[in-house]
C-alpha cells in the first residue's frame, strides 16, 4: 500500500554553492562527444525520465556533485543540495554474467581493429552488435536494470542528484570507455585478460630463431646507427597530456588542455631560445 509520504509534494529549492565539485566540461548541449557518451544519455532519454533529467543537467554543469566513485556495477557520488550535508547516491547497474563477458571477448578477438581500438581508449560502434551476439547488451536495457538510491527527501526517481551523476558519468565514458565495462561487472584489466588468452589461444607458437655459428658474427652486432639528425626546434602542444585523455572528474572552470597548451608552448619557445643561445631574448 502506497504511504501518505510517497505522494508529498517538494517545492523547487535552490542548492547551495558547493566547493570543488565536479563541473562539468559540457555547459551547453549534449554530455560527451564520442559515440558511446551520447548513447549513454540517449538510452537514459529513452527511458522517459522527463524533467528530472533537465534539473540534473543544471546540477551537473554548476559542479554540484562533489565526488564520484565507481565499483563494478555500481557507482557511489555525493552531491551538494539545499541542505547543508551533502546528499549519498547509490546506483546499482545490473551486471552480465562470466559467461556473456567470455562470449564478447571470444567475437571481440576475432577482429583485431575492436582490439586495437579498445586498447587506444575507443569503443568501436560494432561492440553493440556483439553484446547482442552474446545475448546481453552493452547499455542497460531498460530503467529497472538501474536500481538507484538517494538520502534526498524526494521520492522520485531519478531525483536530480542522482540525475546530475546521469550526466556527468555520460563524460566520464568520454574519457573513458572502459568504465562502461566496469559498470557491467568487467574491469579493463579483465576484459584485457579475456582478449589476451583468446589470442593466445589462436596464434602459433615458433620455433626460437637459432644463434649464428660463427662467434665472430654473433658479437658483430646489427648494423650501425644512422648518424643522428640535428633536433628539430619546434612548439609543441601538450601531445602527452592529450593521450592520456580528459582529466577524470576535472572540478576546474577552465577546461585542462587549453590550459596546458598555453604552458606548453610558452615553455617550448623558452626552451627553443636556450637551444639557439639566445636565452635573454626568451621571456620567462
Amino acid at each position: 500500500m502506497a504511504r501518505w509520504d510517497d505522494f508529498r509534494y517538494f517545492a523547487p529549492s535552490t542548492p547551495r554553492k558547493a566547493k570543488g565539485g565536479i563541473r562539468a566540461q559540457s555547459q551547453r548541449g549534449g554530455f560527451g562527444e564520442s559515440w558511446w557518451a551520447k548513447r549513454w544519455i540517449a538510452v537514459l532519454d529513452s527511458f522517459g525520465l522527463g524533467s528530472r533529467m533537465q534539473r540534473g543537467r543544471r546540477y551537473a554543469r554548476q559542479g554540484q556533485v562533489l565526488a564520484i566513485d565507481f565499483g563494478d556495477g555500481r557507482i557511489q557520488a555525493r552531491v551538494q543540495g539545499s541542505r547543508p550535508t551533502p546528499y549519498e547516491v547509490k546506483i546499482r547497474v545490473k551486471t552480465l554474467p562470466k559467461e556473456a563477458w567470455s562470449k564478447v571477448a571470444a567475437a571481440a578477438a576475432e577482429q583485431a581493429m575492436f582490439a586495437s581500438k579498445l586498447l587506444a581508449g575507443q569503443m568501436p560502434q560494432e561492440m553493440e552488435d556483439l553484446f547482442r551476439t552474446a545475448g546481453v547488451t552493452l547499455f542497460p536495457a531498460a530503467y529497472q536494470d538501474l536500481t538507484t538510491d538517494c538520502s534526498c527527501p524526494d521520492w522520485s526517481n531519478p531525483c536530480k542528484h542522482i540525475a546530475a551523476v546521469y550526466c556527468l558519468l555520460g563524460e566520464e565514458f568520454d574519457r573513458d570507455p572502459f568504465l562502461i565495462f566496469r559498470m557491467r561487472g568487467m574491469s579493463r584489466e579483465g576484459f584485457v585478460g579475456l582478449l589476451g588468452g583468446m589470442e593466445t589461444a589462436r596464434t602459433p607458437v615458433l620455433p626460437p630463431e637459432p644463434l649464428p655459428a660463427d662467434p665472430a658474427q654473433f658479437w658483430k652486432g646489427a648494423a650501425e646507427f644512422p648518424p643522428q639528425v640535428p633536433p628539430e626546434v619546434r612548439l609543441t602542444e601538450a601531445a602527452l597530456p592529450r593521450r592520456l585523455g580528459k582529466f577524470p572528474l576535472w572540478s576546474g572552470t577552465v577546461e585542462l588542455h587549453a590550459f596546458l597548451d598555453g604552458v606548453y608552448t610558452r615553455a617550448s619557445a623558452y626552451a627553443a631560445g636556450v637551444l639557439q643561445g639566445n636565452r635573454d631574448e626568451v621571456g620567462h
